[in-house]
């Protein structure tokens, strides 16, 4: 008897299928914004925000405009091996639209271009039995046998093909299924979500130009949480209301920026003062905390097009004058306009 086909233990919630609605709303508010004349530009600055969110959240410490060095081609004080990095996520995203996420030969290749350099092996299962550590070094999570990658990523992968579910919950299940197996000795988290932008992207274009991985590390300890509970329940639902919820955030509020930008653009003469510019940048980050309370710098930056000492300056303006407030410590708090 032919054995029945693998289903990954999941539950899709009603607050995941609230958040799979909004999305599909949001997503064509930001495909307005990606094909307005500031596209270009935006998925530039998206580009270098996605590789520095990613790798940050391994530990990678360069900034933004370290990375935007290293990709001209210029020197920057840094350890080689955080240099790498960076440049085989660039590599890795670079190629993202050219992998078919369906399979398991580009898959491989991703990996090779993200670790070129870093392991033995690129772009190649793991041949040895690995735990996952958390930053006290505790095993958190010991993977399965390594002899078992190759037959559990076929699995995977074949479930991926025959599912009917949305790709929304198929990127995110495939996410939490594939950081479990952990195939690769090394990379498996900056794979694993560049994976899950290649299936959303194969789905709407537009994914491909959203940051969520930058989005992911403002929300980093809340990812790691979304893991353990997904693992402790024995199904992954937590890990897809966790990232339903940040592909959400970065959608809204770089729509609600945009909102405002559109509406204060002078229609006669098109032309904005740096006064204009200033206000404009201040109804932006107001709005986005009246939708958005708890959201972050990282977030605010994502959305306005700041750097996140830009967001801080802008910050310090309008508590100054009294017309935002912080509420509580920087992480748990939230923002109230006044």
């Amino acid at each position: 008897m032919k054995p029945a086909p693998y289903i990954p233990p999941y539950k899709v919630s009603g607050k995941a299928m609230n958040l799979i609605a909004e999305i599909a709303a949001a997503i064509e508010r930001y495909r307005i914004i990606l094909e307005g004349p500031d596209g270009v530009r935006l998925r530039k600055i998206n580009h270098i925000r996605t590789i520095r969110g990613t790798t940050a959240i391994e530990g990678n410490t360069l900034t933004e405009e370290q990375i935007t060095a290293i990709l001209a081609g210029k020197r920057v004080a840094g350890s080689q091996r955080e240099i790498d990095e960076i440049k085989g996520a660039h590599a890795a995203y670079e190629a993202i639209e050219s992998f078919n996420p369906y399979f398991i030969d580009d898959l491989l290749k991703a990996h090779g271009l993200m670790t070129k350099g870093l392991v033995d092996r690129p772009g190649k299962f793991r041949n040895c039995n690995v735990g996952v550590m958390d930053g006290a070094g505790n095993v958190v999570h010991m993977a399965p046998p390594f002899a078992n990658v190759p037959s559990l990523v076929k699995d995977l992968f074949a479930w991926l093909a025959d599912s009917e579910d949305p790709v929304l919950v198929k990127s995110c299940v495939f996410h939490y299924e594939f950081e479990f197996v952990h195939p690769f000795p090394d990379g498996n988290g900056r794979t694993g979500r560049l994976w899950q932008t290649a299936l959303l992207g194969s789905w709407r274009n537009e994914f491909y130009g959203a940051p969520v991985e930058n989005i992911v590390w403002a929300h980093q300890q809340e990812y790691y949480q979304a893991i353990r509970a997904s693992t402790a329940a024995g199904e992954c639902g937590p890990f897809i209301d966790f990232m339903l919820d940040k592909i959400l955030r970065t959608l809204k509020a770089k729509g609600k920026a945009y909102e405002i930008a559109a509406a204060e653009t002078d229609k006669k003469t098109n032309k904005k003062t740096i006064e204009k510019t200033n206000k404009k940048t201040d109804q932006k980050i107001i709005s986005i905390m009246k939708s958005m309370p708890d959201v972050t710098l990282a977030e605010l930056a994502n959305a306005t097009g700041l750097s996140v000492a830009g967001v801080r300056w802008n910050i310090r303006k309008l508590k100054d004058a009294n017309l935002i407030r912080r509420v509580g410590p920087d992480k748990g708090g939230h923002w109230e306009v006044v």
